[in-house]
């Protein structure tokens, strides 16, 4: 039986995986999983026992040991041929296969894939689960620490009254005067008046923002806004009735017509419905304040030069895409690393 490319795809995904710090949501990581395995220590010969717990050691790769747990690991998702246990063969292709993870590791960090920006960002992610996170466990908090939670910040657990809106924009500026587009949306509001049904149709030809594909629906928002949305189009929302058509009014650049759809009411949860919610919240912002003091313990360790003078003198440019529901509208995307150097 060969299943070696079966097995070499599972290891991939397996490193993927524990890269990207996939785990049940409520539940820390295992001990296993928590417990990073340390390579930059002297090979060991195989057959030796290895003091950072990594089992027998079976084989080496450059200076990265290949120890029997991470071998038990992988071959746990071999079916044997038999149907009861690997032959020797079979032991030995899972072997070569972690030998063959470890060379093509080694490889790609000597042709610097390490410092890809997505790499880092993986192992980052790896880092903070193995050394942080794996810390914290659902019952480190109190049945009485999470109701005092809910209690004192109900109201971050309130479903908020939500408005559905359709709304169609006319662009103002170098394309056409203010006049010339405010002529545009009186014309079309004519049109929805006589033929309200035509709403989304209307919108698909003739609005100019990023939800004229689907219609003109902006989807439900809340009375605090949503990205990409201009202040004054949702605060007109709110002061409308379900099925009402607004007047042509100016905002966003140019002058818009606008309906709303749907609305939903304000909606407030007790504690029993939302104590998964909580527990959540509440783990989230002791992540973040392990997080902090994580970085701030290792901060010392390194020197960080960054030019301020150049930050300053940079260009920052919106993303290319626009994506609905996700990242707001116009928000700068750079990533610019300091130079860090490794105190010696």
């Amino acid at each position: 039986m060969n299943n070696k490319f079966g097995l070499s795809t599972a290891i991939l995904v397996g490193l993927l995986a524990a890269c990207n710090g996939e785990s049940t949501p409520n539940e820390a990581p295992s001990k296993a999983d928590a417990a990073p395995t340390k390579t930059d220590q002297a090979p060991a010969k195989p057959g030796a026992t290895d003091s950072d717990d990594i089992g027998d050691v079976l084989a080496t790769v450059g200076d990265i040991s290949i120890g029997a747990n991470e071998w038990q690991v992988v071959a746990a998702r071999m079916t044997p041929s038999n149907g009861e246990t690997l032959s020797i063969d079979e032991k030995q292709e899972v072997l070569d296969n972690l030998i063959e993870q470890k060379l093509l590791y080694l490889h790609a960090k000597n042709k610097g894939v390490d410092r890809d920006p997505k790499v880092q960002k993986l192992m980052v992610q790896t880092l903070m689960r193995n050394e942080v996170y794996s810390t914290v466990r659902n019952s480190d908090f109190s049945a009485e620490e999470l109701k005092g939670y809910f209690e004192e910040h109900r109201e971050d657990f309130v479903v908020p009254e939500k408005v559905q809106v359709r709304r169609i924009h006319i662009k103002s500026g170098e394309k056409r005067s203010a006049e010339e587009a405010k002529g545009i949306a009186e014309d079309l509001r004519k049109q929805l008046v006589e033929a309200p049904e035509k709403f989304k149709a209307l919108a698909k030809e003739n609005s100019e923002d990023p939800y004229r594909k689907r219609g003109g629906d902006l989807g439900f928002v809340a009375s605090e806004g949503k990205p990409g949305i201009p202040s004054d189009v949702v605060k007109k929302a709110f002061t409308m009735e379900v099925g009402a058509l607004s007047e042509v009014f100016e905002a966003g650049g140019g002058y818009n017509v606008i309906t709303v759809v749907n609305r939903r009411e304000r909606v407030e949860r007790t504690y029993e419905q939302m104590k998964g919610s909580v527990l959540r919240k509440m783990k989230s912002e002791k992540f973040k304040s392990l997080y902090d003091a994580y970085v701030d313990d290792i901060r010392g360790e390194y020197t960080v030069d960054a030019d301020k003078t150049l930050l300053g003198g940079l260009e920052v440019k919106a993303p290319r895409k626009f994506s609905m529901g996700n990242s707001p509208q116009g928000l700068p995307q750079v990533a610019v690393p300091p130079s860090i150097k490794r105190k010696e």
